[in-house]
């Protein structure tokens, strides 16, 4: 089994897990790009693979475009000239998509402002409205 993706140093994808198809390139042209199938689309069945349970929890509860209904993730990639290089960037998105998944954010504990800056942004709302008021009509 030959290794394609490493998430972690006991998570990895197969080879077998990750379809990734030639296509041509979209957009404006020039030589080559109605001849040259140099674009990536790259195709990852969440509920077929490998990885761990948790893993795949995140990923189906996440709501990117990048996922279908049926739990596949669907990467285009044709930013490069080359397949070797889109490929490479398909693969490296997978991998970032997966990371940012199983990340834990942490929780954020709400917090007060201090007395300093409560007074600071009164005392500059103050000299702003006296600002404006010298703006006024002259008698």
């Amino acid at each position: 089994m030959a290794t394609l993706l490493r998430l972690s140093n006991a998570v990895e994808l197969a080879d077998w897990e990750v379809e990734i198809t030639q296509i041509r390139a979209q957009g404006a042209g020039g030589q080559n790009v109605n001849k040259v199938a140099s674009a990536v689309h790259l195709r990852f069945d969440i509920n077929r693979s490998s990885l761990p349970p948790f893993y795949k929890e995140r990923l189906l509860a996440l709501s990117d475009h990048h996922i279908t209904k049926d739990g596949v993730i669907v990467i285009k990639a044709q930013s490069f000239r080359t397949y070797e290089l889109n490929r490479q960037d398909a693969l490296d998105r997978l991998q970032v998509l997966i990371k940012d998944a199983v990340k834990i954010q942490k929780k954020r504990r709400p917090t007060r402002p201090t007395r300093s800056s409560q007074r600071k942004r009164v005392d500059k709302k103050t000299q702003r409205g006296k600002t404006k008021a010298l703006r006024g009509k002259v008698m």
